[in-house]
């Protein structure tokens, strides 16, 4: 199952940088990038790896992760330096779509590594001192506070000097107000996923236990 959850996180972390580019707006003031809506989720699979394999296990995920996306980066850079063939006149949209300022991508990099890896240390450290009980407690702590981290470190990397201080705390506050609410509807994905795997996983144990006695 480390497989299935590993690829799940590396899949939902290139996605959301493809759709980053696109805005999407809930009311009249709160406008987000589309990639929030996908990004959510990478932080509850960490929390799952973490639930029943392990933090080891988890910091290799964040490092798979961060690998991942500096290979589409630069897959995605020579794809769009490429000439173009004479048919293919989409290559403006194609740049505007994939292409990503260096300032906004490093900016991405390096709050993806903190905010994950913060991650997985709180929800290490509540799982040590809470054992079994409590995952409520620890998925949406670690989360919370991660995405507030993630939040932070990249608006002000990409946007600092360009948007007043003022815009950037707002940017800030309705990103992280919407963060916030999606990991508690999230809480009970976490508790189904890690209950199944839990249950493969044993069923999986038990099955080469038998195979070995016989």
């Amino acid at each position: 199952m480390i497989l299935y959850l590993n690829g799940a996180f590396v899949g939902l972390l290139i996605l959301a940088n493809i759709v980053a580019v696109k805005l999407f707006s809930i009311g009249s003031f709160v406008i987000l990038p589309a990639a929030v809506i996908i990004y959510v989720f990478t932080y509850p699979l960490i929390d799952v790896i973490v639930e029943v394999y392990g933090r080891k296990y988890a910091q290799r995920t964040v490092r798979a992760g961060l690998i991942t996306q500096i290979f589409a980066l630069v897959f995605i850079s020579a794809a769009i330096a490429l000439p173009s063939a004479p048919a293919f006149s989409d290559q403006e949209s194609f740049e505007t779509i994939l292409g990503g300022s260096f300032r906004v991508i490093i900016a991405s990099l390096i709050s993806y590594m903190v905010s994950q890896n913060l991650d997985v240390l709180v929800f290490n450290k509540l799982k040590s001192r809470h054992g079994q009980k409590k995952l409520w407690l620890r998925n949406n702590a670690s989360t919370m506070l991660s995405q507030l981290v993630d939040t932070s470190i990249f608006i002000v990397i990409a946007f600092y000097g360009i948007v007043p201080m003022a815009g950037l705390a707002v940017m800030i506050m309705t990103q992280y107000i919407f963060k916030f609410f999606a990991s508690i509807a999230i809480t009970p994905l976490v508790y189904l996923m890690v209950n199944y795997i839990k249950k493969k996983e044993l069923a999986s144990a038990h099955e080469e236990r038998s195979v070995a006695v016989e």
